[in-house]
């Protein structure tokens, strides 16, 4: 079926662009290291949201080189709005990231990182099962301020030097909503 409908879809990824060779970009982006001392180029880091369909850029956040992707993140949440349903990679993944970015009413599927403690608190129909996420590991032992998500774990079949498994964390409960598959 057409679930995915229900939502505009967007990514939230980083990258980075060259900019022209003067002082005054140096000053204000700075260089990557390379082998031989710096970089031929300052460059500028960017986060952004795409838009999945049209890739339009929206909600971009800029810095210099040496500015973190989850920095820049936390600039770019608040154009998440309710009827996005958000994408992101596993390095976005956190609780922080995670409650700002739902603060606006988007729903999210963040990829998780390999050893991510997210334990099975109730099974669900079509792979997945809830779990709750912590700030800390206080909170964790405590039960206190948690988030309950979804959790879908999967395997890439045929695939060389893949993960063992894969787990994909969303703030869509119901599992008819949003089918695993």
């Amino acid at each position: 079926g057409a679930w995915y409908r229900e939502w505009r879809l967007v990514s939230l990824d980083g990258s980075t662009l060259d900019v022209a060779d003067n002082l005054d970009n140096e000053k204000a982006f700075g260089r990557p290291s390379a082998s031989r001392g710096s970089s031929a180029y300052p460059q500028v880091r960017f986060v952004s949201f795409v838009e999945n369909g049209t890739h339009v850029l929206l909600g971009t956040g800029m810095g210099g080189y040496h500015e973190g992707e989850i920095t820049l993140a936390h600039k770019v949440l608040p154009s998440l709005k309710q009827g996005m349903l958000c994408l992101a990679d596993r390095n976005f993944f956190g609780f922080d990231l995670w409650k700002k970015a739902r603060a606006g009413g988007a729903d999210l599927l963040w990829r998780g990182k390999k050893n991510l403690r997210l334990p099975c608190e109730k099974r669900l129909s079509h792979r997945s099962y809830l779990g709750t996420i912590y700030r800390s590991d206080k909170d964790r032992r405590q039960g206190a301020n948690g988030i309950r998500v979804r959790v879908i774990e999967y395997t890439l079949e045929g695939v060389i030097d893949a993960e063992p498994i894969y787990r994909l964390v969303t703030s869509i409960l119901d599992p008819d909503r949003a089918p695993a598959r």
